[in-house]
């Protein structure tokens, strides 16, 4: 039998594991590599890299490689491969897979296999995808850090004494560290988002809808999201254009179908009307973070953009996620707390306990000033076509610590506070996307969060993929 020559090597890492999954797609497609290859490279990384970073927590790699199998020999009696052919994935450890673990990063749920999988699930392995396990997420998704009880903490492949971010954080870090070339993930009060920046890839929380969710107990809630990450925004446009799309079973899917974000993403910039907010309205920003994003502006000045200082109206915006969030946890998780407490996080049982004590007056009150908020959101949108801020007010922080406590000074007094940067754009229900933007003198990176108009989703890509070009944060790889 003649040796297969290795393949090259790029920066140590498998030059397979190193492609942007856009031009590894097209390969696959082309039959220059196989998928048998492709998942192969993939399951080699994370037997070497994962036990480091603790980022997938799942793996199935026998089914992997039976399923690449199946899908190189699909392609060779002539099916028409899918967008997604080949490419291996781990999906978020709170998305539903059948016949795979699936434990929400939760005690108790750590034998819950489901029967079914979920709809993002489900089309993602109709494009073609291949699944080789499942990412590692905080318990229940709560918190923008990873870490539980079951699989222990996530750690950021630029520094492995530093957070990946959440709750999406097993995802971000697969990616960073050449394990995935794309990920699953979803985004209530940035977990799409703190992730990306953390790790320098990119998050994107599309507008409430576009993505559509089933099975669900509340198929209304526009508070949360599922969405696409990536090393590149066209790795992110390309997952999309696969989860996009209406479902029936989804009262509030949006129509577009999925493959209107199949399309080259460059765009003239020209005139564009940008809002910088370095502070969104006064929150605390740590310096090492506010200085690697002060230059953002004038990137987009160079791309012939218009760039104004603005914030829009954010007042009622602490109001209306933590009274909303509260109220939806103690409706999903009060009947398990009651019959366990001791099998939650102390940070989610206080959350709980919020939303208890919660009337409905208060409730209604959240809603109404939800919708001032959304109101002024439009009118802000009138004036300006893009509003760029931080993804987090801090860079990533020390593993072992639960959240920073303290932001520029001021104290941050629960697991919620310190993220206020991103769940306060959760509330205007805009399309938001984190892009590499840089790092501190430490080496850590930084996110730039850019926003658009509610269902502008292709501009918030357009805009990001603009940004990446002239700056090129994204293309830095970790030290593993």
């Amino acid at each position: 039998m003649t040796r297969r020559p290795p393949r090259a090597k790029l920066g140590g890492m498998d030059e397979l594991c190193a492609l942007d999954a856009t031009d590894l797609a097209q390969r696959l497609r082309r039959r220059e590599v196989s998928a048998r290859d492709v998942v192969a490279a993939h399951l080699d990384r994370i037997d070497r890299v994962n036990p480091a970073i603790n980022a997938i927590v799942t793996l199935d790699a026998e089914g992997a490689l039976a399923a690449a199998a199946a899908a190189d020999e699909a392609v060779a009696r002539g099916a028409e491969p899918g967008p997604l052919h080949g490419l291996p994935i781990a999906f978020k450890d709170t998305h539903d897979t059948a016949g795979m673990r699936t434990t929400y990063g939760s005690p108790l749920l750590a034998d819950y296999v489901p029967a079914s999988d979920e709809l993002i699930v489900e089309r993602i392995q109709d494009a073609g995808a291949v699944r080789i396990g499942k990412t590692n997420v905080p318990e229940f998704a709560a918190g923008s850090h990873t870490f539980n009880t079951l699989f222990g903490t996530t750690r950021n492949p630029y520094d492995l004494g530093r957070s990946a971010g959440g709750s999406s954080g097993g995802a971000a870090a697969a990616l960073a560290a050449g394990l995935t070339p794309i990920a699953d993930g979803s985004d209530m009060g940035g977990s799409l988002r703190n992730p990306a920046s953390f790790c320098n890839v990119v998050g994107f929380r599309p507008t409430p809808g576009r993505v559509p969710s089933h099975p669900t107990d509340n198929p209304w809630d526009t508070l949360g999201t599922s969405g696409p990450m990536g090393r590149t925004v066209a790795d992110v446009a390309l997952l999309l254009s696969v989860i996009a799309g209406p479902d029936p079973r989804s009262p509030i899917a949006l129509e577009t179908p999925g493959a209107a974000f199949r399309v080259p993403l460059e765009r003239n910039l020209a005139g564009l009307r940008v809002a910088w907010s370095p502070t969104l309205g006064g929150l605390p920003v740590e310096p090492v973070v506010a200085d690697v994003l002060a230059g953002a502006p004038a990137v987009f000045a160079e791309l012939g953009c218009v760039v104004e200082e603005a914030t829009p109206d954010l007042s009622d915006a602490e109001f209306v996620f933590r009274t909303l969030r509260a109220n939806a946890f103690a409706l999903q998780f009060g009947d398990r707390f009651d019959r366990r407490p001791e099998l939650f996080k102390p940070a989610l049982a206080w959350n709980i306990e919020v939303g208890r004590k919660l009337s409905g007056a208060d409730v209604w009150q959240a809603t109404t000033a939800w919708a001032r908020t959304y109101r002024a959101a439009a009118a802000f949108f009138d004036s300006y076509d893009v509003l760029i801020a931080p993804v987090s007010q801090v860079p990533p922080f020390d593993v072992d610590e639960e959240y920073p406590e303290i932001i520029a000074g001021q104290d941050q007094h629960s697991y919620l506070d310190w993220m206020r940067s991103a769940y306060h754009v959760t509330v205007l229900g805009a399309p938001a996307i984190s892009v590499p933007a840089g790092f501190t003198p430490d080496g850590l990176p930084v996110g730039l969060q850019i926003v658009t108009r509610p269902r502008s989703d292709l501009l918030t890509l357009q805009v990001a993929a603009a940004f990446e070009a002239a700056t090129g944060h994204g293309r830095r790889r970790p030290p593993l």
